[in-house]
């Protein structure tokens, strides 16, 4: 419950294995925002047997050693360990029944072997960030509605934050040590785990998780959201459809990778799509021919790195249609994605820069360094943006790439109305599509009419699961394709 004298914000409940978990998001009288769990089925009192069930367990039973022991089988671990704890449970609370014997177990379970209530934090869908700064202050969270929000959270110990960390990596074969003080992990279910050891992060050891969504954003979400208008919607899907290369810019956090989601979303459902990650983010409908790759670290011998590079050239010999990079880095891998693009195949990516300039500038000097002349290449460039003070996603620029590599803009952001607005009509873009497919301005204007009334109907109608668009993509192209071979 929000305390006395706070304004509250919000209030809702999730679940998890049975146990009810109240969530209560306030502001306190000095203006900072809270985000406090509850959990709803278990009292005070129970939750001081619980603690000393914990304590009987862990004397008994060497946590650290049953972590490093099974190694990635977190569900062969708490199936052997529940007999134990239900007989501790049965001494503390002889006549519980079967349900909230389960809740009980469960809970031990959660703050024993599991990673305690950020396994809560997890399941809350409206939250983007989970971090621990240290063991001094408590977790913080970034909500999608209400930005940084401090937790009643603690982790009670630097080496319980570290323990958690190494739990994390083992899943997955990675460490995190001293000498080794740095890790990128991600959890099973797909988050990003970044963890870092004390005295590098010099008030303690610290752990920050980027949630993965589970559900993947659609074109009908970015409209809903505001962060797109339909007529840039309209035209990201026409260059798609025509096979034109895209470059998805922006900061941190702006929504670069769900706006590359959406791109791909529309590549029509008879080509051949290569996706190649860090870790796994893109979801594209189950209709399309895609390949998911994944780039791969070494093991603590040094050995079995599997590079962005060497997908991307992997990827050549898959012959694909369309290849779609998480990020663009390094030289040698702009170099051939652009050599990619200049061979026929459509190529989909990201960038960190924060606008048209900025992204030219980061492309045309190191560590990228590709030459001028190269990024023609590249039909369309869309720059994502998030304001830190409201929270906002927004498409902040479309610009479209001149013959001699410089790019266009002709769409922009207006703050003050809200509104994506068009500068000028992207000429460049028709000239290529005349090239290519014959179609002349009207007719291009026409294909783009269209579409805005398709993604209209979907919006009307609420088509937000990724499923859905697929299967209306299919439709589209079905029609469209019969349509041209007339």
């Amino acid at each position: 419950m929000a305390q006395t004298g706070t304004i509250p914000l919000d209030s809702y409940k999730i679940t998890i294995e049975n146990e009810i978990i109240d969530i209560d998001i306030y502001r306190d009288a000095l203006g900072y925002a809270h985000y406090d769990i509850s959990v709803r089925n278990i009292s005070k009192h129970t939750n001081i047997i619980l603690r000393k069930i914990r304590e009987e367990f862990i004397s008994d039973i060497n946590i650290t050693d049953i972590a490093v022991t099974d190694s990635g089988k977190s569900e062969s671990i708490k199936s052997r360990f529940k007999k134990e704890i239900l007989v501790l449970i049965k001494k503390y609370f002889p006549n519980t029944d079967a349900r909230t014997s389960d809740l009980l177990v469960n809970e031990l379970i959660r703050q024993n072997i599991g990673l305690g209530d950020i396994e809560i934090l997890l399941l809350d869908d409206y939250l983007e960030e989970i971090v621990q700064n240290s063991a001094k202050h408590p977790i913080f969270v970034y909500h999608k509605k209400y930005g940084w929000l401090k937790t009643n959270i603690f982790i009670p110990n630097e080496a319980k934050t570290r323990h958690y960390s190494t739990m994390i990596g083992r899943d997955i074969g990675k460490e995190i040590t001293l000498l080794k003080p740095l890790m990128d992990a991600h959890l099973l279910t797909g988050d990003r785990v970044n963890a870092t050891l004390s005295p590098i992060s010099s008030e303690g050891n610290t752990i920050t998780i980027r949630k993965f969504s589970k559900k993947p954003w659609t074109i009908t979400d970015l409209i809903l959201n505001g962060t797109i208008s339909y007529e840039a919607a309209a035209i990201i899907w026409f260059a798609v459809e025509f096979e034109l290369s895209i470059l998805i810019s922006g900061g941190t956090g702006s929504g670069k990778t769900s706006m590359l989601n959406v791109v791909a979303s529309f590549i029509p459902i008879n080509q051949r799509i290569i996706s190649i990650e860090d870790t796994r983010e893109i979801t594209l409908p189950d209709e399309l021919h895609w390949v998911p790759m994944e780039t791969r670290l070494a093991n603590p011998e040094g050995k079995g790195e599997i590079t962005m590079l060497d997908l991307v050239i992997n990827s050549l010999r898959m012959r694909p249609d369309r290849i779609i990079m998480g990020e663009i880095r390094r030289k040698r891998e702009a170099e051939v994605l652009f050599e990619a693009m200049h061979t026929g195949h459509s190529v989909y990516s990201t960038l960190h820069a924060n606008n048209v300039k900025e992204t030219f500038h980061r492309l045309t000097n190191p560590p990228i360094d590709i030459a001028k002349p190269l990024l023609s290449a590249i039909s369309l460039i869309l720059v994502q943006n998030r304001n830190r003070r409201t929270g906002q996603r927004r498409t902040l620029e479309l610009a479209q790439v001149l013959p001699d590599g410089t790019p266009d803009t002709f769409m922009s952001y207006d703050v003050k109305t809200d509104t994506l607005r068009q500068l000028k009509e992207p000429t460049q873009l028709y000239e290529t599509i005349n090239q290519y497919a014959g179609m002349d301005k009207d007719e291009i204007l026409k294909d783009l009419d269209e579409k805005v009334k398709l993604i209209k109907y979907m919006v009307n109608n609420n088509i937000r699961d990724i499923t859905d668009v697929g299967n209306l993509m299919r439709r589209y192209y079905i029609q469209h394709l019969s349509l041209n071979n007339t």
